[in-house]
C-alpha cells in the first residue's frame, strides 16, 4: 500500500509539472527569410545552402562529428546538395552552427 501511495504521489507531481502553461515568449520564433546572412535548411533528401550578401563556406558534419562535406556558395547564390536521411551539424564560416534534419 505504501508503494502504491508513493507511485501515485510521483505521478501526480509529474502531471502537475507538465500542466504548467508556457507563454509564447519561450517558443522558438520563425526566422525571417529576407535576412541577408547565410542559411542552411534541411529538406527532402537534401540541404539548401544560401550565402546571403557575401560568400559563405559551410562545413557539414555527421552527428558523430565527422566532416562530411565542405560547401562554398557565392554571394547572393543558393546551392542544393543531396544528403542521405539523418541529422547533420552545419557550421558556417565561424559565424554559427546548427542542427539540420534531412528527411
Amino acid at each position: 500500500m505504501r508503494r502504491l501511495l508513493y507511485i501515485l504521489t510521483i505521478l501526480l507531481t509529474v502531471g502537475a509539472v507538465q500542466a504548467i502553461p508556457v507563454s509564447d515568449n519561450f517558443l522558438p520564433q520563425r526566422v525571417d527569410t529576407a535576412q541577408t546572412g547565410p542559411t542552411a535548411q534541411g529538406a527532402e533528401g537534401r540541404i539548401v545552402f544560401t550565402a546571403g550578401s557575401s560568400d559563405a563556406t559551410f562545413n557539414v558534419y555527421s552527428i558523430t562529428g565527422q566532416l562530411v562535406k565542405v560547401v562554398r556558395v557565392s554571394a547572393d547564390q543558393r546551392t542544393t546538395v543531396d544528403f542521405p536521411k539523418g541529422f547533420y551539424i552545419v557550421k558556417c564560416s565561424n559565424q554559427w552552427s546548427r542542427k539540420v534534419v534531412v528527411r
